[in-house]
Formats: C-alpha cells, sequence, structure tokens
C-alpha cells in the first residue's frame, strides 16, 4: 500500500497543472470533468471552486478517519460536508489548493479521493446495518470493504467506457440498491450455507433498467471472480465511442438478455480458473456486553446482538455542519469501541451502542437529525453546486419540509413518505426508484422558462419487488409543497401500498396542478 500512495502522491503536481489550465481558460469544463473526476475532484457550477468526494470504502469509516475529516474541514474553513447517497463524504466551495491539499492529507490518512468519479468502478455499496441486522443471511460487510479496496489498489490501471456500480446487501431489504446496480451481491441462504444472488445490468438515469439475476447462486469467497469478470467484460463489449450508451445496461440491450447472461459466465468462470482472487475475509467481532433499555424512538434500531443498539444520524438533505460533527465526535470519545456507518440515504449510523450509550447519543443528536421520513427524504446537491444540474434539489427538499411544518399537523407531518429528489435526469437522488420521486427541468409555461419537477410515484428497489416508478408528469416548483401535502393528507397505511392502489384518488390531486 506504501507504493501505491507514492503514486498517488506523484500524480498530484500533474492534477494541480492540468487543473491550472481549466482555470486559465486554456481547456473546457467537459475537457476537464473527463480529466478530474477519476481523481474525485470536479469543478462546480461557477467554473472557480471545487468539490472533492472523500471515498469512504462501504461506507464504513473508522473514528481516526472522521476526525481526520473533520480537521480537514475546519482547516480548510468549510462550515458544513455533505453525505452522500454513495456512501461518501464531499466537501465544497474549495480553491485548487484546497483540492490538492486536501488529497495528500487524506492518502496519508487512507482516505481517497481516486475513481470517485469518472470512468472507473465506484465507492462499493453496502446495506449499512450489515453485522447487525436481525433479519440478515449474513454480514457481507468484509466482502463489500474487500471489493473497494480491491479498486483502490487497481485505480491507476483502469480503462473503462464508464463508470461501474457495485453493492453488497445483506438482506432483500436491498439497501445497498443492488437490484439497480451494475453488479450487486445479495446475501442468502441454502442449506444453511452462505450464498450471493447475483444482479448484473441495472441501472438508473436515462434509460434505466432493472438488474437481471444470474440463474446460478455463488459462494461469497467467488465474489472478486465475478467483479473481476464484468470489469473484462465491460471493456471488451462497452461502447466507448458514445459515452450516452456506455453503461453496462446498454450491454443488456445490444446482446440480449440471455446472449449477455451467458458471456457474463463465460468470464467470470474464465477469471475463477486464472484463480488467485479468492476472498478469505475475517469476520467482523460485534461482541460486547449489552444494557437493554426501553426508549421508543424511530432513531434506535435495535441489534440481534442482545443489549446492544443501532442510532441513525440524519441531517437534513445530508448537510452536516461541521459544529454538529465536533459534538458527535466527542460524543464518541465516551463510547467503547465505536462504529461508524454511512447509509446510502445521506445519513450515518453509529452501531454497536450498549443502551446507555445508545440513550446518550440520541440525546446529543436529537438537534442534528431529524426523524420523520419526509424530514428524512434524501435529495442530490443539485444547483448552485453542481454543473450538471437543472434545479436546487436542497432548496426544494427544505421548502417541502417547511411548508408541511408551517400547517401544525403531526399526523400529517409524519405520515408523509421519504422523497428521493434529483436535480436532474441523472438520478444521483435515485428518484426512479424512490415511492415518491422528484426530477429536476425546466419547462416552457406561457412562454416564460419555469422551474419545475417531474414526480414519479410507487418505485421500489427490494428484492423481488424492484420496480420504476411511473411518471405522473411536470409539474411547478412552486406547487410541489402544497400538492405532496394534499397526498400525505389523504393517504393510509402503508404509503408504498396506497400509492399503487389509488390512481383515481392520486391522479384527482395531481391533475389540478399539472403542466
Amino acid at each position: 500500500m506504501d507504493n501505491f500512495k507514492k503514486i498517488l502522491l506523484n500524480e498530484l503536481p500533474n492534477f494541480k497543472e492540468y487543473s491550472s489550465k481549466f482555470l486559465n481558460g486554456e481547456i473546457n469544463k467537459m475537457q476537464y470533468k473527463g480529466f478530474s473526476g477519476g481523481y474525485g475532484v470536479y469543478a462546480q457550477r461557477d467554473k472557480k471552486s471545487f468539490m472533492v468526494r472523500l471515498r469512504v470504502s462501504a461506507g464504513v469509516l473508522s473514528q481516526h478517519q472522521l476526525n481526520k475529516i473533520y480537521e480537514i474541514a475546519i482547516k480548510h474553513n468549510l462550515d458544513k460536508i455533505h453525505l452522500t447517497t454513495r456512501q461518501a463524504i464531499q466537501l465544497h466551495d474549495l480553491s485548487i489548493n484546497s483540492i490538492v491539499d486536501i488529497m495528500e492529507e487524506g492518502i496519508k490518512n487512507d482516505i481517497f479521493t481516486r475513481g470517485g468519479g469518472g470512468n472507473y468502478p465506484r465507492n462499493v455499496g453496502l446495506s449499512p446495518l450489515s453485522g447487525v441486522d436481525p433479519s440478515e443471511a449474513f454480514d457481507v460487510t468484509p466482502y463489500a470493504v474487500a471489493t473497494d479496496k480491491y479498486f483502490i489498489k487497481n485505480a491507476t490501471t483502469y480503462h473503462l467506457p464508464r463508470k461501474l456500480k457495485v453493492s453488497y446487501s445483506n438482506c432483500y431489504t436491498d439497501t445497498a440498491h443492488c437490484s439497480i446496480q451494475d453488479l450487486g451481491f445479495v446475501a442468502t441462504l441454502k442449506n444453511d450455507e452462505p450464498y450471493f444472488r447475483v444482479f448484473l445490468g441495472g441501472g438508473l438515469g436515462k434509460q434505466p433498467k432493472v438488474a437481471l439475476e444470474l440463474d446460478e447462486l455463488i459462494k461469497p469467497k467467488d465474489a472478486l471472480y465475478c467483479v473481476e469478470g464484468m470489469i473484462k467484460f465491460f471493456m471488451d463489449y462497452g461502447n466507448y465511442e458514445n459515452k450516452n450508451r456506455a453503461r453496462v445496461r446498454y450491454m443488456v440491450e445490444s446482446l440480449g438478455e440471455e446472449l449477455f447472461l451467458e458471456k457474463f459466465k463465460e468470464y467470470y468462470k474464465l477469471e475463477k480458473e486464472k484463480g488467485s482472487l479468492e476472498l478469505n475475509i475475517e469476520e467482523i467481532d460485534y461482541s460486547k456486553p449489552g444494557v437493554k433499555i426501553d426508549i421508543q424512538d424511530s432513531r434506535l434500531i435495535p441489534q440481534k446482538q442482545d443489549g446492544l443498539y443501532t442510532v441513525y444520524i440524519h441531517p437534513v438533505g445530508g448537510i452536516l455542519l461541521t459544529k454538529d460533527l465536533s459534538t458527535l465526535l466527542k460524543e464518541l470519545d465516551n463510547i467503547e469501541n465505536p462504529m461508524i456507518r454511512l447509509g446510502m440515504t445521506e445519513g450515518l449510523y453509529i452501531l454497536n451502542l450498549n443502551g446507555n450509550e445508545a440513550k446518550r447519543m440520541l440525546e446529543i443528536s436529537k438537534t442534528i437529525s431529524c426523524n420523520s421520513q419526509l424530514e428524512q427524504s434524501i435529495s442530490c446537491i443539485g444547483v448552485p453546486i453542481c454543473q450538471m444540474g437543472i434545479q436546487n434539489s436542497q432548496k426544494m427538499l427544505h421548502e417541502i419540509i417547511d411548508y408541511f411544518r408551517l400547517q401544525n399537523n403531526e399526523e400529517i407531518l409524519n405520515k408523509a413518505p421519504k422523497l428521493y429528489i434529483s436535480g436532474c435526469l441523472n438520478s444521483c437522488g435515485v428518484h426512479q426508484v424512490g415511492s415518491i420521486g422528484l426530477c429536476g427541468k425546466k419547462k416552457n409555461v406561457d412562454g416564460i422558462s419555469t422551474d419545475a419537477f417531474e414526480l414519479f410515484v410507487g418505485g421500489s428497489f427490494e428484492i423481488g419487488k424492484t420496480r420504476l416508478g411511473k411518471s405522473l408528469g411536470d409539474f411547478k416548483a412552486s406547487d410541489i409543497p402544497e400538492m405532496l401535502y394534499k397526498i400525505s393528507d389523504a393517504s393510509s397505511g402503508n404509503f408504498y401500498e396506497w400509492v399503487n392502489s389509488n390512481d383515481d384518488i392520486l391522479n384527482k390531486i395531481t391533475d389540478k396542478y399539472k403542466i
């Protein structure tokens, strides 16, 4: 690893020189995006400041790493960090000198940015409760972390047509979104032995597609053979000429489902014959003296380990203030062997707390985190930061939450569903698989360019129930809060079930606002 770090550190002067050319106007934003993405860096919309994506392997963070990220944020005068929908941490509004300094500091502390964007395997997804979830088949954490470290180790060698997303889920609720990934592994048991169900060729954004399932189970130790097989398959059959058709899901379209699966199995078996990629992982020890407590809180999650708990912390829109991060870090110092994980929901989980530790963590985080499903909605960073964005998704989320709060009706606030908001069709907010999703766009209304969102309903990423949401049309951004409030008021019971069986009520409400 020391040699790999030297390679990354030696890249930094060239990265800085190329970035200076962009700032001087010698290269355009698309040229720069094609270069900088592989380093986990993107220019922001103003073309003067930058964002860096800190890659957190499968969302698993050590206390030391989180402390280091806090120190970096303070050093560069940042009052907030952004927890992403891919279990990474983004820092915004930085100069190129700050970016290079952060990259260097990160490399020295095992916090990498390489492959955080561009045509590379992205941060590996993981069910954040893996290892402590009572409903899981088995703990997939070691496999997800090992896969991400494999990607990082080879980050400077890849030449893919476009990005590749891999995830691991510990059970069929699929909180790592395996059913909509390029490659997904879902834990299952057969004759009490652990196996993975394998999903391939899914993806969101333009022309979204639900993943296909391989017709055979694989042993967990063979996961990297699947991963490397997919990489080779992608390199041989991916579209290098047209980036708009360069994702794995377009290979399914061009080859046909049957041939696609046959080809993948050929690549997988070839890699397995070569050998040397078998995963011999060490199981994670979650044992710790437990203390039971009798507290009802939506953020308190009892673990399968007796007397141990997880506390979920979700700042609105995934925007965590550095002052709040400081508060959390001070409390973590009082916890015996804290475990920290980022979710794909823009929140963080503190695992393996005894009852007393959990009670204290709930108390100190109650002003940092929100509690209702609506307030825990997901939103990409959007305009004015995102270079590719169309709408200000964060602003939209805050306006919706503020509208609901102003109505002073706790019942409707608490039964409103979680929203999935993307500032554009790229689906960074996974709007296409949410029970309610919003996608930002501009719409011509009476000759005036108007801020608008397309509304999707009924999406799901649960294994066996995966489906893309259906579009109900386009709506003015200014009308969205009131319309969603009326939908929530009319709903009853499980929102997902309600929204998929009450088209008449839903259409009656939305038709009044449609543009």
